[in-house]
Parts: C-alpha cells; structure tokens; sequence
C-alpha cells in the first residue's frame, strides 16, 4: 500500500474525495510536510537534516503524483 493510500484509509478519505483534496489543496500538503520535517529536524537537534529534507522531498513528490495521477500509485 502506498503512502498516500495509508494517509488517505486512516482520514477514512473515499478515494475520489482524496484524490480532489490532493488537487485542490496540493499546497497545504506541502506545507504539512515541512512542518511534521522542521519538527522531527527539531527534535533530532538537525543530526538527520540531510535525511529529512530527502524523505520531505519523496513524501511530496509521492502526494504530488497521487493528486496527478487520480489516486494511482507512483
């Protein structure tokens, strides 16, 4: 199951109402997944950035093909 599948079953999401967030609201996922990196760079005392900034990148590349592919996996 991919991550955007797993994000959507525990929002209890229906999958088109999913895939139209993710097109509507691509922005503020961004911006979610900068916060939860910023946090997790905080609480590790930035000794992960470099592993952070990378899984940030995939998590919104992975929500950026889920919203352009209609749900489908990247």
């Amino acid at each position: 199951m991919s991550f955007m599948d797993t994000l959507k079953d525990k929002l209890g999401m229906s999958k088109g109402k999913a895939d139209d967030m993710m097109r509507e609201h691509g922005d503020k996922v961004d911006q979610g997944v900068d916060k939860a990196g910023q946090a997790a760079d905080s609480r590790t005392g930035g000794k992960y950035s470099s592993q952070i900034d990378t899984g940030e990148d995939k998590a919104k590349d992975a929500a950026r093909n889920y919203g352009d592919q209609g749900g489908g996996h990247a």
